[in-house]
């Protein structure tokens, strides 16, 4: 094999490759999941719609703190709001968010259990 053989086939792999833009909003959203209640909170978002007082009672954490995650999550484009009444109600945005968000917690689960990968 040869180097320019190599050069070739780094140039085919290039196509395959998201860009920058793309890679920047996907980083972001993982860095929004890599905090434990932001995470916590996500999975409870992606079974429907709840509010404040509810996520607080769920995840037993203070209602500025929670309020908080939530603001950033919402920037990040992963949960979106909608007011009813007095009282926001917030879900997961979209299918990709909710499938991103469970697959992440089948893939730790299946690290923390030892079960084998699916295929």
């Amino acid at each position: 094999m040869y180097a320019r053989d190599n050069d070739a086939g780094a140039a085919d792999l290039q196509q395959h490759l998201p860009a920058d833009s793309q890679v920047e909003a996907a980083t972001e959203m993982l860095r929004m999941l890599a905090d434990g209640t932001r995470l916590r909170l996500m999975r409870l978002l992606t079974d429907g719609e709840h509010d404040v007082t509810t996520l607080v009672t769920a995840l037993g954490v203070a209602r500025p703190a929670v309020s908080q995650h939530l603001a950033k999550l919402r920037l990040a484009g992963l949960v979106t709001a909608r007011r009813e009444g007095r009282r926001s109600l917030y879900t997961a945005r979209g299918g990709h968010v909710r499938r991103l968000v469970t697959e992440v917690l089948h893939a730790a689960s299946h690290r923390v259990t030892g079960l084998p990968d699916h295929e």
